[in-house]
């Protein structure tokens, strides 16, 4: 063990670690979630990001001299390339603003580049921590930490999923199936149609999560404790922005009112509420394919699924749509993680709020989950599901669907009254219809073709 001190005084830090007195209080007084709950390469990327432009911007404004930004900008960058992840022991749940894991990035930074000086020149206050407070890097942190997240990891995913499907609407482009509304039968729909309104979900979703990212794109640094910049020289904080932004190759620019960036996380939980309306298309269209694949003897049979493991301990041959179950699960941890983000985000008081860490963990916890849901669901279930087209006409075949296209012709009373009669004597629509002596079978054969009644009127195929 050795010795470092801080405000408070003493603390023994174990001799091989680079943290320093604050992060061991921190380790010992909030063990709330050790070893689940730690902070992700994510985050620790982007407070080695921010640290590193902040020193940048700091030297170029003639508050740090060249060599302290030469050192602090050569551990920020080991930092930020995942070189000393283990030295980031800390949990989410700490203090509100996450001015523990800020303290611990600031004393390792400052340590690591003291060795890297061989003697003591970097301050972990003074010269890592200069012209900032943790109530703005720790936002900035989030923010740099979750556009990542989202450009570079969850949307591509979801493009990968929309592209699969979209070889699969084209594909089935030409299989009438029965359309169901109410989980009755409907009108006839192709499937290809049905595929092309899952794509439309995640086009729509997509287009909600990229709405928000301008909010997330705007940095709090700069504002330092309350807002108004109290420390920083004049400018710091469009600089370092734009030094973010270089380095990240994002967007990033100075927030416009600091005293928001602090105090609210509204793009946060915009961002959040975007993701759980992509978790809630998810939801539905993995629903959809376990039904169209229910069976294999007794459900709807329409779909098959590939199999992926055996489904039952006792069941031999049992084989269970376990993708469309394990992507639904991650949805309903994304409306949880939503729920909490939303409270959270409710929760500013003044000039702050304190539920920093709780945000930043559930709104990349949801990315996550989303991105793998869709990756897994992509490569083990939609890319290898198939038609059942014997089934898929034989439902067709059976079904009373038809009758919707003889209500331009006998009516919409005479058209009930064929499908009733079908129904009650279970025959065909077409026997019904010849049997109810309001049209002829020819006629029945020319007025309705399941193909043309699910194009719609100005669909020139």
């Amino acid at each position: 063990m050795r010795i470092e001190r801080d405000s408070l005084g003493e603390v023994e830090v174990p001799a091989d670690r680079l943290w320093g007195a604050q992060t061991q209080r921190c380790l010992l007084n909030f063990p709330i979630g050790a070893g689940r709950y730690h902070w992700r390469r994510a985050v620790i990327r982007a407070m080695g990001i921010v640290k590193t432009c902040a020193a940048v911007a700091n030297g170029k404004l003639g508050q740090l001299s060249p060599e302290k930004v030469a050192l602090i900008v050569r551990a920020t960058q080991e930092v930020a390339d995942g070189k000393w992840d283990d030295e980031f022991p800390l949990v989410v749940f700490q203090t509100g603003s996450g001015t523990q894991s800020h303290m611990n990035a600031n004393e390792v930074i400052a340590n690591r580049a003291n060795q890297l000086a061989g003697g003591t020149l970097i301050h972990p206050n003074d010269d890592a921590n200069r012209s900032q407070s943790t109530n703005d890097t720790f936002p900035t942190v989030m923010h740099v930490a979750t556009v990542d997240q989202v450009e570079d990891l969850l949307l591509p995913a979801v493009e990968v999923l929309r592209g699969t499907f979209a070889g699969k609407a084209e594909e089935y482009k030409d299989i009438v199936m029965v359309g169901r509304t109410h989980l009755q039968d409907a009108a006839p729909i192709t499937l290809g149609q049905v595929i092309s309104g899952w794509m439309a979900q995640l086009d729509y979703a997509v287009e909600g999560i990229r709405r928000t990212i301008p909010g997330l794109l705007e940095l709090a640094i700069g504002g330092t404790a309350v807002g108004t910049g109290l420390n920083t020289p004049k400018g710091f904080g469009e600089l370092a922005a734009a030094e973010i932004a270089r380095e990240t190759g994002k967007a990033f620019v100075s927030a416009p009112n600091k005293f928001a960036a602090l105090s609210a996380h509204d793009a946060m939980v915009s961002l959040s509420g975007a993701l759980r309306t992509l978790a809630g298309a998810l939801f539905k269209i993995a629903n959809d394919l376990r039904w169209y694949a229910c069976g294999p003897r007794a459900g709807i049979e329409e779909l098959s699924l590939p199999a992926n493991e055996p489904g039952s301990s006792i069941m031999p041959g049992k084989v269970n749509p376990t993708q469309c179950e394990a992507l639904t699960q991650a949805a309903v941890q994304v409306f949880g993680n939503d729920h909490a983000v939303a409270f959270a985000g409710s929760q500013g008081n003044f000039q702050l709020n304190a539920f920093k860490p709780v945000i930043l963990h559930n709104v990349l916890d949801s990315i996550e989950l989303l991105a793998e849901g869709c990756r897994s669901f992509e490569e083990h279930c939609v890319r290898g599901f198939a038609a059942n087209t014997a089934k898929i006409q034989e439902h067709l075949n059976g079904s009373l669907v038809g009758a919707t296209a003889l209500n331009l012709h006998v009516g919409y009373e005479k058209a009930s009254k064929i499908s009733l009669l079908a129904q009650r004597e279970g025959i065909s629509l077409r026997e019904a219809a010849v049997k109810s002596g309001f049209l002829s079978g020819e006629q029945f054969d020319e007025w309705v073709k399941p193909l043309e009644m699910a194009r719609p009127a100005h669909d020139p195929r």
